[in-house]
């Protein structure tokens, strides 16, 4: 994967989208995607409420995806966009999934000024741990994020 390479303010934009999208339907304001070899291969909103199932946090419902509908070479070689860092349980299925990296624009910090939320804790905090480690990447375009959310909460 040419990491370098991809453009993630054009894919972050994607997902901050999506997070609007999720918002305007009745959900919390967060939007994800896959990146693999430059071009996009899975989208997901935010469903929470929507679908009445706590689980449903975009970037949870890509990893379940990926890992089902992708080789463990293909989930490595793809990169997660999401509008916001992601919560310890999404963290914990990219990592289970085999994702390659994640690119988020409003860290888990921000997220939690942001919303006055309490549960701030830095994807890193599972990602870079195990057999292996998720490139994190982050923030990116983190004005636009945050006018997500302010507009939302």
């Amino acid at each position: 994967m040419d990491f370098d390479a991809l453009d993630h303010e054009r894919y972050m934009e994607r997902a901050l989208e999506l997070a609007r999208e999720a918002a305007d339907r009745g959900d919390e304001p967060f939007g994800s995607l896959l990146v693999r070899d430059g071009e996009v291969v899975m989208e997901a909103r935010n469903a929470v409420s929507t679908a009445d199932d706590l689980r449903r946090h975009p970037e949870l419902t890509l990893a379940q995806r990926a890992a089902s509908e992708f080789t463990p070479a293909e989930c490595a070689e793809t990169v997660m966009y999401t509008s916001t860092e992601p919560c310890p349980m999404c963290s914990g299925g990219i990592h289970i999934a085999g994702l390659g990296a994640v690119v988020y624009s409003v860290s888990a910090e921000r997220a939690g000024e942001l919303t006055g939320g309490d549960l701030a804790v830095p994807s890193t905090e599972i990602l870079d741990r195990g057999r292996r480690d998720v490139e994190v990447v982050g923030p990116v375009l983190p004005e636009a994020g945050a006018d997500v959310h302010r507009d939302y909460w």
